[in-house]
């Protein structure tokens, strides 16, 4: 297939997916299906168009972990101790089993260890939509379960920029100073943020036509700005994101605002250049079953962790509102990628989130039925 007939499809999957999610009940599955797409899309794609969109995938990274940051709305931490310390015990009582699942699929120690840091977080921009409509819930524990979803996505975050820093200089005796570094490139951007957020609710007030396109470019110049300071481009769009905390102008926030550039296009192509870089070969039966038998396992070991010793409050399926992580997979799998040799921990790592993210949307309770209005 030619770069020109690839276009016309993606265009028709990123217009057709998200409509399909929603008649399904199950919006959040839309990343898993671009996925999908990408997977299947990798033996027609000549090697000038797969470049082409892992390329465009690659600023849909930025786009996604600014998202990240800023759906991420941080309560007073007097508040947030307790989830933050429930969140650290889920995800340690997880850590063993993915180490050691991990190395059974071949995996590295350190691939290992980059896998339990994303699959034991939680994207909290796939589980809010089913967090809303949870039926099981009482208000004190609805509010808790949703802080405990932020805490694992923070702690997945932070778990995999100390992987990124270790990973370039791994001497123990460097550890603490390269924490100390990162401490110190969360609070420069943000100091960052606040002259930053002037700049983007400025552009919310006052542009019209071209809003979108000087969301985005003051979006990236602070990336390239974060760069050229030695900070890397992920870490500072999320961070900006997180310290930005919902920037908004008269109820126009800046997802709404970026939403046709990122939700409707650049993200959609993070996931498909995602799958093309699986590659349709890893779906081949005996290899995806490593994949798929270790999302099943932590399930199961979830939803003991829940009944028996880490219970939210929430009721018996609320475990599941934990689990869905693709969107921190495809961030572990591109930093994987970047590492010689590392192809195959990248895909078992982008298929593990898929196939838990996808089982656990399946098994909460799905959506209610779309007005006429909204379809």
């Amino acid at each position: 297939m030619n770069h020109i007939e690839v276009l016309v499809i993606l265009i028709l999957l990123i217009m057709a997916v998200p409509d399909l999610s929603r008649k399904l009940r199950r919006p959040a599955l839309s990343y898993p299906l671009f996925v999908l797409f990408g997977v299947l899309l990798g033996p027609l794609a000549a090697d000038h168009v797969e470049a082409m969109i892992i390329q465009a995938g690659q600023v849909g990274l930025l786009l996604l972990l600014f998202e990240v940051g800023l759906e991420i709305d941080l309560p007073r931490l007097r508040q947030f101790w307790k989830p933050l310390r429930y969140g650290l015990s889920w995800s340690l009582a997880q850590y063993p089993f993915i180490f050691l699942l991990a190395n059974l699929a071949g995996l590295s120690v350190s691939e290992s260890l980059l896998g339990a840091a994303v699959l034991t977080g939680c994207s909290v921009g796939m589980a809010h939509g089913c967090w809303k409509q949870f039926p099981e819930m009482g208000g004190k524990a609805r509010s808790f379960v949703l802080q405990a979803m932020v805490a694992l996505e923070m702690l997945a975050i932070v778990a995999l920029s100390l992987y990124a820093t270790l990973g370039r200089d791994p001497r123990p005796a460097w550890i603490p100073l390269q924490l100390l570094g990162i401490a110190a490139i969360i609070w420069l951007v943000s100091r960052l943020a606040v002259h930053v957020r002037r700049g983007f609710d400025r552009i919310l007030e006052a542009a019209t036509h071209w809003r979108v396109h000087l969301v985005v470019l003051l979006l990236l110049a602070v990336c390239a700005l974060g760069e050229r300071l030695g900070l890397s481009a992920i870490k500072t769009a999320f961070f900006l994101g997180l310290f930005m905390s919902r920037s908004s102008h008269q109820g126009h926030c800046v997802e709404e605002a970026i939403a046709p550039i990122s939700q409707r296009f650049l993200i959609p192509l993070l996931f498909v250049s995602l799958g093309l870089q699986v590659g349709w070969q890893r779906l081949v039966v005996p290899w995806a079953l490593l994949p798929l038998g270790t999302a099943i396992f932590l399930l199961g070991w979830r939803e003991i962790l829940h009944r028996r010793w880490l219970p939210s409050g929430g009721g018996r399926r609320t475990y599941l509102l934990f689990s869905p992580n693709l969107t921190l997979a495809a961030l572990g799998s591109s930093m994987a990628l970047e590492i010689p040799g590392a192809a195959g921990a990248a895909s078992w790592l982008l298929l593990t989130g898929f196939f838990i993210s996808v089982l656990s949307i399946a098994l909460l309770p799905p959506a209610p039925y779309p007005r006429p209005g909204d379809e």
